[in-house]
């Protein structure tokens, strides 16, 4: 499964970097701890993985072994990829939510089923990374393969944010990290865009 580095690559910069999830319980630890986070966290990453299989298989089923559909679509997913990396490296400084309850699994698992960024960066996935292509004539476990690594890598990001933000609180969002954090990330995405256009052309 030699496609498991370049997904992690593609994955690094879109899991670490400020967004809503991990922000949401970065602010979670810093208010009640890294223990009142657990239940969120399962929640949201059972959805993760459910939603992200989903996602796979109609991808699958949308475009099967069409290589010129695959094609276009992995190099309008690489210019979106591009796109994201320059709003992220230019964005406003993303403020973490206030929370005042600790949150259940329920919680965590509608945060991620009601977030509409997920699922364009999940449909993104796997235009760069389509299942029949990875393991031919077997797209089902490919998928699963995709989301589990997907899934884990987005746990271990969240973890990283949970206990940094648990530790040091307020002062781990503060507006001087939060820049140099997008500027970082944003161009780490940049250079992934670059890569992985070129890859699906020569």
């Amino acid at each position: 499964m030699t496609f498991l580095l370049p997904l992690v690559l593609f994955l690094i910069p879109l899991a670490f970097s400020p967004g809503p999830g991990n922000l949401f319980f970065a602010a979670l630890a810093a208010r009640f701890g890294t223990k009142a986070t657990v239940p969120a966290l399962v929640g949201y990453h059972v959805a993760t993985l459910s939603v992200t299989m989903a996602v796979g298989l109609g991808f699958e089923l949308s475009t099967g072994n069409n290589v010129g559909l695959t094609k276009f679509l992995a190099s309008l997913g690489a210019i979106y990829v591009l796109y994201l990396a320059w709003k992220l490296a230019t964005s406003d400084i993303c403020d973490a939510p206030q929370v005042d309850h600790a949150a259940s699994f329920i919680d965590g698992f509608l945060l991620l089923l009601f977030n509409p960024k997920a699922y364009v960066i999940i449909a993104l996935l796997f235009t760069q990374f389509p299942p029949s292509k990875l393991i031919p004539d077997q797209a089902i476990f490919a998928s699963f393969v995709i989301a589990t690594a997907f899934t884990i890598h987005n746990l271990v990001a969240f973890i990283v944010w949970i206990i940094a933000s648990d530790k040091v609180g307020a002062r781990f969002r503060s507006g001087q990290n939060m820049r140099m954090m997008n500027w970082v990330f944003g161009s780490l995405l940049g250079g992934v865009a670059i890569w992985l256009f070129v890859a699906n052309w020569f």
